[in-house]
């Protein structure tokens, strides 16, 4: 529930709809969430939506979890090195690399989030394709240029499966080191299409 809360503000529908639970228990999650300082609620009516509190600290703390999980357990250090790892051939373009190539325009960045997270913010510049839509919006894309994707974060499978979909198909394709809510805490600029 994080890591959705870091892609910007859901309603607790919302959430219990992506995670997959019951909405009690969702709303429960949020509430023990709430009680530790990690997520912060406004209420809309009769609805509640939450977002992250203290973004910078709570992206840092998800970021810290996910090292000691891959130092301190075996499994999650198998699917690092099987999974991520033999996925991601060439080297992750870094922040600071993707931001020199965004000012030099060599590259396009390609955000493969779903739609509602796009428009919540992006990457400036960044084509939004979902994954799911990759395949029948190739043509959108340059055949001869670099092009940088991008997720949820680190531990996000969606643009290491972007990158290979597109390596398959040809293109010079690399994926950013971790994600939407890594480059926003560290204070690089962004885009956003809501209101």
């Amino acid at each position: 529930m994080i890591e959705h809360l870091a892609q910007g503000e859901r309603s607790v529908e919302d959430l219990a709809a992506r995670a997959g639970i019951k909405l009690a228990n969702c709303s429960r999650h949020l509430q023990l969430l709430r009680r530790a300082g990690l997520v912060e609620g406004r209420r809309e009516g009769k609805r509640i939506f939450y977002r992250i509190s203290g973004e910078n600290a709570v992206v840092g703390l998800l970021n810290a979890l996910s090292r000691v999980g891959e130092r301190n357990s075996a499994e999650i250090a198998r699917v690092m090195a099987t999974y991520f790892r033999a996925r991601d051939e060439l080297e992750p373009v870094s922040r600071i690399e993707l931001l020199d190539r965004l000012r030099a325009g060599t590259a396009t960045v390609l955000d493969v989030r779903p739609e509602d997270e796009f428009q919540q913010g992006h990457l400036p510049g960044a084509l939004n394709i979902p994954l799911a839509q990759l395949e029948r919006r190739l043509a959108e894309l340059a055949p001869d240029r670099e092009i940088v994707a991008y997720c949820r974060g680190a531990w996000c499978v969606l643009s290491f499966e972007a990158v290979a979909a597109l390596r398959r198909r040809g293109y010079q394709a690399r994926r950013l080191e971790d994600g939407f809510p890594e480059w926003k805490v560290a204070g690089l600029p962004t885009g956003s299409t809501t209101a």
